[in-house]
């Protein structure tokens, strides 16, 4: 051979690995033109209007010969900017294919000229770039040719180009004859082909030695301990003896599209027996192969087409067997494959867990992982392609679909995803071990190889001592220092050197040295293990090829999570998004933001209906412990009570009420043996299983962005938690229905109990979500949506629903002291079962409590500003009412003395009962805030017994001052912090708060059936407040004896309170007139009181000088003295004695006596 032909020269290794790389682009960028043009809404819009349809039929006529001049051209004269504009980069990608075609066939020529020795178990990396580029180009043809409209496209550019500069493309006439020689592609390939069979021939029979073992049922791969690292227990330490180390995870499909592509262009040597055989095994390997990402081909259709249209006598035979082929691979290569992932499900999941137990043996048998993931990488592409391109209805034959849907899938993903993180990992101690043995053996035997050449010419020699230094200087202080290693020199010049030594009349013939040739493969893997983990990682487990399988990934996912014992795996799904960047190429840089955008949403939603389900398993744990909960309450004691009372009863009668026994709490956790699987158990198994998913890893990259599974999963299991709080008050705003406090508190409880035990399961703070969930239903909207929460839901059903039924139904429902309780009356015209609700069940003290135990003193504050809300309302309707009877009240106020005169005064005295009424309105509201304040003290004392001691002791030693102002000013700040407290204060603040704003602008009014509004807000702002105040407790004090002839003023001795809720007037009084004169006074408290206290004794000795004849108005008269002392005994302002000094106390005890007989005699 001429010195012009020698290899160094021709660069055959740096041009495949450029090619290789620019054809993987060309691939690409083809696929996406196939996918735009294939969609009418990703086209141009030019070429789907019908406008240009006949200039379309004339293009596609004349292809590639157009007249630019023709007449039905002159319209895109119109359009040529737009045409040029939109359609360069479909035409220029063609451009660049025409290039690569030409490079291609340029470096195959050469190849050939060179006559070199291709065989992959010598000379690996050249072959399988040799081979790659064959396939690379096969399929680049063919997807061109598949490509809709190509000759429209690129005749219509030519001739916008042609319109703008006055003269057509110059590579269009290349370009279009291309187009039309490529148009049946594997005819002009099978003619380029024949002087190249001289080397693809042999490279393709070196793989008759890896091929059949590789391809192997899995029944054999059991029997021969593929994958097994227990198989030879006594060489587990050992690594794994073999000659051609990178074939064993060459990628299965790859071969197979080398086979088949490189037979069919080269068809006249199937007649040898091991091209046969490879031929044949590929083809019944399975009946579709991949070109680009999701573009396949039907194999063995598309061969009997191209074998069909040549001539020859043998032709006829070999389509024949191709159908043979065909129906062979229909039959079998489902249920092959379907086994075959069977087998590599239990061997992945050996390998991960002799490996996670012993990952030094990550070193010697780093090897096997790389095995693993390969075959399987190879058997799942196998099932997305096959799975998504059924076989023609043509052949006649059925398959079942039992061997495509693989329900455990999930699990052999999941398996390949832990070898990889092991790898990851664990990268030191493989780095450790590599470098320890490239430095210690490698170079050593190297070395020795190098000495025993007989001949080895100097650039040969070079490399050789290059490769030799650089691995014999390796030390382990190297990984320790942490130093970053790049091997891809010392590749590099293996490949150049394969290159150089596999030419004929070589220097150095690599045939001849083949243990040389071997020991330089094993050294190049060493190498990556060392240097390019991340990459090798990358090459044989893959899976970004489900990007373009969205609706399988979609479909497996679902199918996932619909079987619990795949529930461990679905983080897979997540993991495997993050693979899909792998599928970007840099020659096709405008497809990287719509892959990595469709990671994104894949990941998020994958993560999302994760969290979803265990938030579904959570909720369905929740609501069992619920129902056992409210099972325990003790309400359900009674039937057990009932029960046991009637144990002593006659048989007979037990026979004849005997019933179905009620099931006891705690029986649900009896059981005979294990194997009974409850609810529960089947709930606790599925939590345990998605918990171990959402707990497998920290954090999933995915293009740029981190999700953090545990995250998510806490951010979905907060807002249902908080929706959950909501839900279980089963609030209906319509019927007015609302779980008891008490009730809710005790499924709450269940609930944080069932949540705290999921810090078994996972890792997370499990306190972080109390702490976000709970307060927030402290406040009146929640943060998440806006929602109303308990406390808004509470505060409306009691002040619009409980307390208005309690002014609204008088003697119905009474508040009672001493039962710290708002009671449901039972009279002669109503009965508990007539009744709407018992309000002891939701106002009594216990109720309360839960109450203030569920919605914190915040949300207790919330209920009490809305409450006095109310009650400044009613003070604001009471002004008017004073208004209208001002003077009368401003004479009865200085004629309190002379009987006569006020008895006139008080005929002239209107609206005494609306007066009366909403005084009481206002002593219930503030009676429910008084009973409402116990509640949340009791609930503090336990909660935060030391702060409270503080807050008590602050309340009592209020700090004093020489300023009266300041002093006041630190009197009131105390009193807020009491009251937020729980404690009760002489003048509630937030009274006082309620009725200053209400003097600046009054609030909305309290609704109320009897309301009547007769006097303006302007006339209100007018008068003295100060006076209105004096005046409305002149009112009140006037009106308490017409309380004497009502029926429901009876004084109830059991309840210590009036039918008529008028007992709670004492708490009105004291409380309005503290807050008013406080307000408005110059804070005469005292004696304002002490004035009302007159009057209203006055008034009340008069009714005891009533004639006989008019017992209609003395008739409760007893019960209307007894308020009196109510009253004194409620204020801090009066007492005792001040009451004898104007009322006899002997009337008082005579009052007492005759209600309490009255009340025992109605017993």
């Amino acid at each position: 051979m001429s010195r012009a032909m020698v290899p160094s020269q021709q660069k055959l290794a740096e041009k495949l690995t450029i090619l290789n790389d620019r054809g993987r682009g060309m691939l690409t960028r083809i696929y996406n033109i196939k996918k735009m043009l294939g969609n009418p809404q990703n086209k141009p819009a030019f070429l789907t209007e019908k406008v240009y349809e006949p200039v379309y039929r004339y293009l596609l006529r004349r292809f590639p010969h157009v007249d630019s001049k023709s007449s039905t051209l002159q319209v895109i004269n119109n359009i040529k900017q737009d045409v040029v504009k939109s359609l360069s980069l479909y035409y220029f990608t063609f451009v660049d294919i025409m290039d690569f075609k030409d490079h291609v066939v340029d470096l195959l020529t050469t190849i050939d000229a060179c006559q070199v020795h291709m065989d992959v178990t010598l000379n690996y990396d050249l072959t399988v770039n040799y081979l790659n580029l064959i396939s690379t180009y096969v399929s680049l043809m063919i997807l061109m040719s598949r490509v809709e409209d190509r000759r429209v496209v690129l005749s219509l550019y030519n001739v916008a180009y042609e319109y703008l500069n006055a003269s057509s493309d110059p590579s269009f006439p290349r370009l279009g004859q291309m187009v039309i020689d490529y148009d049946v592609p594997l005819k002009k390939l099978s003619e380029e082909f024949v002087p190249h069979s001289r080397v693809v021939v042999p490279a393709l029979m070196s793989l008759h030695k890896i091929y059949p073992k590789r391809n192997l049922p899995a029944d054999q791969m059991r029997a021969t301990g593929m994958l097994s690292l227990l198989a030879e227990p006594l060489k587990i330490m050992n690594v794994p003896n073999t000659d051609m180390v990178q074939c064993e995870y060459l990628s299965l499909d790859a071969m197979e599209k080398w086979i088949i592509f490189s037979l069919i262009l080269c068809h006249q040597y199937l007649q040898e027996a091991q091209l046969w055989d490879l031929w044949k095994t590929a083809l019944q390997s399975g009946y579709i192969v991949q070109l680009c990402r999701d573009e396949v081909l039907h194999i063995h259709s598309y061969i009997n087409t191209f074998f069909e249209s040549l001539k020859g006598h043998n032709m006829s035979k070999r389509v024949t067997e191709v159908k043979d082929l065909q129906h062979q691979a229909l039959l079998s290569s489902p249920g092959i494959h379907r086994e075959r992932r069977k087998f590599l499900r239990s061997a992945l999941k050996e390998l991960a867990l002799i490996f996670t137990d012993q990952p030094g043996l990550l070193g010697p048998k780093g090897l096997y992982i790389f095995q693993a993931l390969a075959v399987a990488r190879d058997e799942i592409h196998w099932l997305l392609r096959h799975f998504d391109n059924p076989p023609s209805k043509k052949n006649a034959v059925k398959l079942s679909q039992e061997d495509f849907v693989d329900r455990q899938l999930p699990e052999l993903l999941f398996n390949m995803e832990e070898l990889k993180s092991l790898l990851r990992k664990y990268n030191q101690v493989v780095q450790r071990y590599f470098v320890q043995y490239l430095a210690g053996y490698d170079s050593v035997l190297l070395n020795s190889l190098i000495q025993n050449l007989a001949h080895c010419p100097e650039d040969e020699s070079v490399i050789l001592s290059s490769l030799y230094n650089t691995i014999a200087g390796l030390s382990i202080k190297q990984v320790e220092a942490n130093e970053v290693f790049d091997f891809r020199g010392v590749r590099l010049d293996w490949f150049r050197l394969q290159a150089y030594t596999s030419v004929s009349r070589a220097g150095l013939v690599l045939k001849d040295h083949q243990d040389l040739g071997k020991h330089l493969n094993m050294i190049v893997f060493h190498t990556k293990l060392v240097d390019y983990l991340d990459e090798l990682i990358n090459e044989t487990g893959d899976l970004s090829i489900y990007c373009f399988y969205s609706q399988i990934f979609e479909h497996q996912f679902k199918q996932c999570m619909e079987f619990p014992a795949q529930h461990r795996f679905s983080i897979v799904f997540p993991i495997i998004c993050g693979h899909f960047m792998n599928a970007t190429h840099e020659l096709c840089p405008e497809e990287r933001h719509s892959i990595g955008t469709t990671s994104v949403q894949y990941a998020h939603w994958f993560l999302k209906e994760m969290s979803d389900e265990v938030n579904q398993v959570i909720t369905a744990i929740c609501e069992e412990q619920c129902m056992l909960n409210y099972k325990l309450l003790p309400k359900h004691s009674a039937a057990s009570i009932l029960q046991s009372s009637n144990k002593h009863k006659k048989k007979q009668d037990k026979k004849k009420h005997a019933g179905p026994e009620e099931e006891k709490p705690g029986t649900e956790s009896i059981r005979k043996n294990r194997e009974n699987f409850t609810r529960m158990d089947k709930l606790h198994m599925a939590l345990t299983e998605l918990c171990y998913a959402i707990n497998y890893c920290n954090v999933i990259q995915v293009w740029e962005h981190g999700f953090v599974p545990r995250e998510f999963f806490i951010q979905h299991l907060e807002t249902r938690f908080n929706k959950a709080l909501v839900g279980m008050m089963m609030y209906n705003p319509e019927t007015c229905e609302i779980a008891k406090p008490s009730e809710l508190l005790s499924s709450v409880k269940a609930i944080m109990s069932v949540l705290q035990g999921l810090e078994n399961y996972v890792q997370i703070d499990i306190a972080r979500v109390f702490n976000s969930v709970l307060p927030q239903q402290t406040q009146a909207t929640d943060s998440f949506n806006g929602e109303k929460t308990i406390t808004a839901n509470y505060t409306n059903w009691y002040l619009e629903v409980l307390l208005r039924r309690v002014t609204v139904n008088v003697g119905q429902i009474v508040y009672s002291p001493n039962h710290k309780a708002f009671v449901t009356v039972t009279t002669d015209n109503n009965s508990k079962e007539n009744l709407f609700l018992a309000a002891e069940e939701y106002a009594d003290l216990t109720e309360l409590r839960a109450l203030a135990e569920l919605i914190g003193p915040y949300g207790m504050r919330h209920l009490g500003e809305r409450l006095m809300g109310h009650v400044a309302s009613q003070v604001e309707e009471l002004k008017k009412l004073v208004i209208q009877n001002k003077e009368v009240l401003f004479n009865m106020r200085t004629s309190f003395d002379k009987p006569e005169a006020m008895r006139d005064l008080f005929r002239r005295l209107g609206n005494v009962d609306s007066v009366l009424m909403r005084m009481t309105i206002i002593g219930i509201l503030l009676s429910f805030r008084s009973l409402a304040q116990d509640a949340l003290l009791d609930v503090l004392e336990d909660r935060i017994p030391f702060l409270m001691a503080s807050v008590q002791d602050l309340q009592h030693f209020v700090p004093n001052m020489k300023d009266t102002k300041y002093s006041y000013m630190k009197q009131q700040v105390v009193n807020e912090m009491a009251s937020a407290a729980g404690l009760s204060c002489d003048i509630d603040p937030l009274l006082i708060s309620a009725l200053r704003s209400q003097k600046n602008e009054p609030s909305k009014e309290y609704k109320d059936s009897e309301r009547k509004s007769t006097s303006s807000d302007t006339e209100v702002a007018n008068e003295s407040d100060y006076e209105l105040a004096c005046l409305l407790m002149v009112f009140v004090a006037v009106s308490i004896p017409t309380l004497a002839k009502k029926e429901a003023s009876v004084f109830k001795a059991s309840l210590e309170g009036n039918l008529s809720n008028c007992h709670c007037l004492a708490k009105a009084v004291n409380q309005i007139a503290g807050a008013l004169f406080t307000i408005h006074g110059p804070g005469d408290v005292s004696d304002r009181l002490q004035e009302f206290l007159a009057l209203a004794s006055s008034s009340l000795l008069r009714l005891g000088q009533s004639q006989e004849h008019d017992k209609e108005t003395v008739k409760n008269r007893e019960s209307v003295y007894i308020l009196l002392d109510l009253i004194v005994q409620e204020s801090p302002y009066l007492t005792m004695d001040l009451l004898e000094s104007c009322f006899p106390y002997a009337l008082l005890r005579n009052a007492y006596h005759t209600v309490y007989k009255a009340s025992a005699m109605d017993s």
